[in-house]
């Protein structure tokens, strides 16, 4: 077959194959040029899933009837006009496919009229075949109408799914750019009844947009995030460890404005969730990325799904940082309306028999007189010492005191700390406390466990990774490319305590491994960091295992169930969980503690009715 020029009308339903996958496909591309026109409503209406019928209205500024036949002609755009425009481009469209693919695969019109226009313009295309431009009446805006999607080519028409599953992702496009864009009205409909309707004109509170979008279960657990630095901004919101998903349905981040799917930012999202996240369960959140047009390409896949950042490792480290320290403060105490707002003084568990608050300084109601058993010595405090005399042989550092943590604020009512004081303790398991507001549990094992787990990380911090030389080095068979990112990350691998050189084309040398993970499987993890490497730009394997090994080292120094404590040391406890970062979860991501308000437990025994 000669090679042959392709009819305009074939390119169109090409280029469709890629724009225009499903009906919300067309919705999210027609609904972005109402944005990009100045919309502040838009209007959707539906029939049989967009399969049938897609109407757009907006208020926006119009386009003049003799542009019309242009705005469906291929790459065809007001957003651009030169590279430079490209390359900082902050609109959502720009690429002048998505009117004309559309246009190609269904019975299409577009009508439209400016503010200072006389009467409106409308524009029919059957297939890609362009009429005439013919007048018509029209409020200000522009309408678009979309009627059988796919007829003329069934088999795209045959892969969509039921009516419902269709609109099930409209309805899911519509509620990420609610959430986005909060100023703006969208009023959507399907077979003629109205089916939703978000309201215009504020901006996204937790109790107000997200509540309306993602429900109150969300909103209710939501953190606010707001963050600045290096030229990037990272606000939004994340959802507290306890409340996960078992799928990414709640995950939503958006760049410049603009919803995207970023390996990178989703791999730096799960790393700092990784301390405080149930296993196989995943993280809620709404993040909104804001950086220089010019640091990010938004011109990698005609869906505009994707993004390509100039900076990559650290747009990385920025959200990773931003978001452990946000959740490094989510300690027992501090969710579900407990925070106080006076500070009470730190009582290290390590020092139980004299943990318990003087007397008179407690409510009369939850004093103790009764007889008191030995204080019983849990050794906190020993862990640190015991990890550092691993080090023993290695050269005396002098290591910077921790700075102090923020110390927990006190109810209001009678000074009663965000945890109250213990009263019991139930089947050698769980601390029953009461606070202010009613009734603390405390599972003691779990909560001891990230006491101690905290406190083993931040003296492993303080002494840093040493590196054991190996008696004989290690040859490591690995892939050229793995070679490569050896040879350039040399000082990244040095610093997380490796000594690789490269020793063949596809082969290296190890002379040394972190001394904490001599023992496990060095080749194995070097592999492992270098993959991270060479796809992030950054690795926290090794702190990872690490991570690993001091969580079993907590876990197995921490008070086991049915061991008796007396109250001070209950309570000891409880102080520590208070200061505690990340206390709300324990090592493996279950929660340490739940809150029983008094009106929760009035309902208990229909009391009041």
């Amino acid at each position: 077959m000669p090679i042959r020029q392709l009819p305009d009308t074939l390119i169109n339903q090409i280029a469709a194959g890629e724009v225009v996958e499903r009906p919300a496909s067309v919705v999210k591309e027609l609904v972005e040029n109402a944005l990009d026109a100045g919309a502040l409503r838009v209007d959707i209406d539906l029939e049989e899933g967009g399969i049938r019928l897609i109407r757009i209205r907006d208020d926006g500024g119009g386009i003049a009837p003799e542009e019309l036949p242009l705005a469906v002609s291929r790459h065809a755009t007001s957003k651009i006009a030169s590279l430079d425009d490209l390359e900082t481009v902050a609109t959502l469209g720009f690429r002048g496919e998505a009117l004309p693919s559309i246009a190609s695969v269904s019975r299409f019109s577009l009508s439209s009229r400016r503010a200072h226009d006389e009467h409106g313009s409308t524009l029919q295309v059957d297939g890609g075949r362009v009429g005439e431009v013919t007048p018509r009446q029209h409020a200000q805006g522009t309408t678009v109408e979309v009627r059988e999607l796919f007829y003329n080519v069934p088999a795209r028409r045959k892969f969509l799914r039921a009516e419902r599953t269709e609109l099930s992702h409209i309805e899911e496009w519509l509620r990420s750019l609610a959430l986005a864009r909060p100023d703006v009205e969208l009023r959507v409909s399907h077979n003629g009844r109205a089916s939703r309707r978000y309201k215009g004109g504020g901006e996204i509170e937790p109790t107000l947009r997200l509540h309306e979008t993602l429900g109150e279960e969300f909103a209710s657990h939501a953190l606010r995030v707001e963050h600045s630095g290096a030229g990037l901004r990272l606000h939004g919101w994340i959802a507290q460890p306890a409340y996960s998903r078992a799928s990414a349905d709640q995950q939503y981040v958006y760049v410049n404005g603009r919803s995207v799917r970023d390996r990178n930012i989703a791999h730096a999202v799960k790393m700092a969730y990784q301390d405080v996240m149930y296993h196989g369960r995943q993280p809620a959140y709404v993040l909104f990325l804001e950086l220089d047009p010019a640091r990010v390409d938004v011109n990698v896949h005609p869906a505009k799904h994707e993004v390509r950042f100039r900076e990559s490792r650290m747009i990385h480290d920025f959200v990773y940082r931003t978001l452990q320290e946000a959740l490094a403060g989510t300690r027992a105490g501090v969710a579900g309306g407990v925070e106080g707002e006076a500070p009470v003084q730190s009582m290290p568990f390590a020092q139980a028999a004299y943990g318990m608050p003087a007397p008179s300084t407690m409510p009369q109601h939850l004093q103790w007189t009764g007889s008191q058993q030995s204080p019983l010595g849990l050794r906190v405090a020993d862990a640190p010492s015991a990890y550092a005399a691993l080090y023993a042989g290695a050269p005396t550092r002098s290591a910077e005191p921790a700075p102090a943590m923020p110390m927990p604020a006190n109810d209001a009512e009678g000074g009663i700390p965000p945890l109250g004081y213990a009263v019991a303790q139930l089947h050698g398991i769980y601390i029953l406390a009461e606070n202010a507001q009613g009734l603390i549990v405390v599972d003691m094992h779990a909560a001891h466990e990230r006491i101690g787990y905290e406190r083993l990380k931040t003296a492993h911090d303080g002494i840093g990774l040493t590196a054991q030389p190996l008696l004989v080095p290690m040859t490591l068979a690995v892939a050229e490319r793995e070679a490569d990112v050896a040879e350039r990350e040399a000082t990244t691998l040095t610093d997380l305590g490796f000594d690789v050189t490269r020793s063949g084309p596809q082969s290296l040398s190890v002379r040394s491994v972190p001394a904490l993970l001599a023992h496990a499987e060095p080749g194995a993890l070097l592999r492992d960091v270098l993959a991270d490497l060479r796809e992030h730009g950054q690795t926290r394997r090794v702190s990872a295992a690490r991570d690993e090994l001091l969580s079993t080292m907590a876990c197995h120094g921490a008070v086991r169930a049915n061991r008796r404590l007396t109250l001070p040391e209950m309570n000891a406890l409880l102080r520590d969980m208070e200061i505690t970062e990340r206390s709300g979860q324990c090592n493996h991501g279950r929660p340490t503690w739940a809150h029983f308000g008094l009106a929760e437990i009035d309902k208990w025994f229909l009391r009041g009715r």
